[in-house]
């Protein structure tokens, strides 16, 4: 008995005994080289405010502050093109309906190309290996039709906004079908394009790296049960409806009155994002009736995120000292925020001085809707 007590006292026994931990916030404390710079910037859902009238000038002043900040790596909120690959074989866990919706069809450029996802994505890594610094036209039209077949489109607008106006043309990979494409891309209100492949288009990079990811959130719940997981959810989020609603209404006015710097700053202020957190996720594990669902909700967010990081982690694992600029829905920033700057040799920006100070009032939960 004396034995396994002592035992006990060594393993850290019993119920109530905390587990020591491993502490590694200063491991980089004496690092040689340089430290990546991480700034994730929190974005508006621009097809959700655009009402079929988007302008992109409008994103004018909000590019200027993230162009000074020269990101060499941008990271945006789109699925890869081998993700999207790999939801296609594997359709009974990810059905087209669910996760597939958000990638494109890249069937018009496999008949383009002749090449397939896989093959395309690794004609788009072999060509990098060797891109020169002042690429040829025809070069940056063969990298567009890659980058379509392998099935990054963000990546492609890149290339044909690097385009002269007269090079954006069909040839060297790109048909009139594909050119089409291009052209109705370029105009879309989404903000892994208008904000992510336009500042790297200005900025001279060859892509933009996709790194959402739905490998981990698609929770199984049973279809008998789905009605039961709705209704908890949207019970537990109308609880928090007066936090919400002024946050949402104040967003979609900005957005409205087209100062969109204004709108980022706003989404991107540390009140506004603990609000919106408080709202949505601890909302959903306060409500009792929302249990188990609220916890697999949160579970499923969780891993989403985690994921997510760890996509963007390998863009510049390569890269010591990188500058990085990830761009994701505002909801994900805290959770990017935390997790990156657990990362040895990597420093969190502060959103606040690259886009500079919000003039609106902090949030007031008891605020009307539409009230700041």
């Amino acid at each position: 008995m004396r034995i396994r007590s002592m035992l006990c006292a060594l393993l850290l026994c019993g119920a109530g005994a905390a587990q020591a931990q491993v502490d590694l916030s200063g491991l980089d404390r004496d690092m040689a080289g340089p430290r990546a710079q991480v700034l994730v910037l929190g974005s508006a859902h621009l097809a959700e405010h655009a009402d079929g009238d988007f302008d992109p000038a409008t994103l004018e002043p909000l590019l200027a502050r993230l162009a000074a900040f020269a990101p060499d790596v941008i990271t945006v909120e789109s699925i890869s093109g081998v993700e999207c690959d790999f939801y296609a074989r594997h359709p009974a866990r990810f059905p087209s309906d669910a996760v597939g919706r958000y990638c494109p069809d890249t069937g018009p450029a496999r008949d383009a190309t002749g090449l397939d996802v896989p093959a395309a994505a690794a004609a788009v890594e072999a060509t990098l290996r060797d891109w020169p610094e002042a690429p040829t036209p025809a070069q940056r039209r063969r990298l567009a039709s890659l980058f379509l077949a392998a099935g990054e489109t963000d990546s492609a607008l890149v290339q044909w906004w690097q385009l002269p106006a007269a090079e954006r043309r069909a040839g060297d990979g790109l048909d009139a079908a594909l050119v089409t494409q291009m052209r109705r891309r370029e105009a879309s209100p989404n903000e892994s394009r208008q904000v992510g492949a336009r500042l790297a288009a200005r900025l001279g990079l060859a892509r933009v790296h996709a790194t959402d990811d739905h490998t981990g959130d698609n929770v199984d719940i049973p279809a008998d049960r789905m009605d039961a997981y709705a209704a908890a959810l949207y019970g537990a989020w109308e609880t928090a409806s007066a936090q919400l609603e002024p946050i949402n209404a104040r967003a979609d006015a900005l957005a409205k009155s087209g100062d969109m710097l204004a709108l980022y700053r706003y989404m991107n202020r540390i009140d506004v994002r603990q609000a919106t957190a408080d709202g949505d996720f601890a909302s959903a594990l306060r409500v009792a009736a929302s249990q188990p669902w609220g916890q697999m909700y949160v579970a499923g967010w969780e891993t989403r995120n985690l994921r997510m990081v760890a996509n963007i982690r390998a863009t510049f694992a390569a890269r010591p000292g990188a500058r990085v600029l990830s761009i994701v829905g505002a909801s994900h920033k805290p959770w990017f925020d935390s997790l990156l700057g657990q990362m040895q040799g990597v420093d969190i920006v502060d959103v606040d001085q690259v886009l500079g100070p919000d003039g609106d009032a902090p949030v007031d939960p008891a605020a009307e809707p539409g009230e700041p």
